[in-house]
């Protein structure tokens, strides 16, 4: 059920893609190829919900992490909506406000690449980790997403520097920059997923390797912040 509910979400998504194209309101492709890359560098990165996702697949397979997956990208829409009904008023009513709001978002980000560089490496004791339902993994999922304040923070930084109003609707550049990131967000997530049977252990042992991506997760946070501080009205 839960698969299916989630593919005919996609399914209404890709439908409605031509009819941005028609009207000329579809995202350019310079736009989509970065955004999708730091969307997938970011999703990569260790945090609490790929690290669960792992964690889960690792022991009870990769349907489990599947439906963790399914539930945190549909707690995205949450987050997506608020972004486009706040931030798009924002944008075109108020140059203080817009200003306001590339400096807090970029000292959000570069908050973010802090706690990135110094973060420790986890250890993952998956012997003790709860077995659910796919429902329940999928329920969880979503109010893990939903109840996380800095997932709506990270959005109001890391969307707006993508749209531009000379490209037609805040709104609707909004909304597809939270599809976008919702799928290249499970794209990840359902690779580790899959995955999780050596990646589970070979994460959960190399230290070395949680490191280096804490780093150069730390970099995009600073490349982003940079951006969204040059970013026009």
């Amino acid at each position: 059920m839960v698969f299916l509910v989630e593919c005919s979400g996609f399914c209404g998504i890709l439908q409605f893609l031509p009819c941005l194209r028609e009207e000329n309101i579809m995202l350019p492709i310079e736009v989509i190829l970065p955004f999708v890359t730091a969307s997938m560098l970011l999703a990569l990165s260790p945090g609490p919900d790929n690290i669960f996702v792992l964690s889960q697949s690792a022991v009870n397979g990769p349907r489990a992490g599947i439906s963790i997956t399914l539930g945190l990208c549909t707690g995205l829409i949450f987050h997506t909506s608020i972004v486009v009904l706040g931030v798009a008023a924002i944008i075109q009513s108020s140059a203080l406000l817009f200003t306001a709001l590339k400096v807090i978002g970029a000292l959000y980000l570069l908050y973010l690449a802090w706690q990135a560089f110094k973060a420790k490496v986890t250890v993952l004791d998956i012997s003790s980790e709860e077995k659910l339902s796919y429902v329940k993994y999928f329920w969880r999922g979503i109010l893990m997403n939903i109840t996380n304040p800095k997932v709506s923070l990270f959005y109001l930084a890391f969307l707006p520097q993508f749209a531009d109003v000379a490209r037609g609707s805040l709104a609707l550049q909004l909304v597809q920059l939270g599809v976008l990131f919702m799928l290249s967000a499970f794209i990840v997530f359902s690779t580790i997923a899959f995955l999780s049977g050596y990646m589970g252990g070979f994460i959960a042992r190399s230290t070395k390797t949680q490191t280096w991506l804490n780093r150069f997760t730390a970099l995009v946070f600073v490349g982003l912040a940079g951006r969204l501080l040059l970013a026009k009205q």
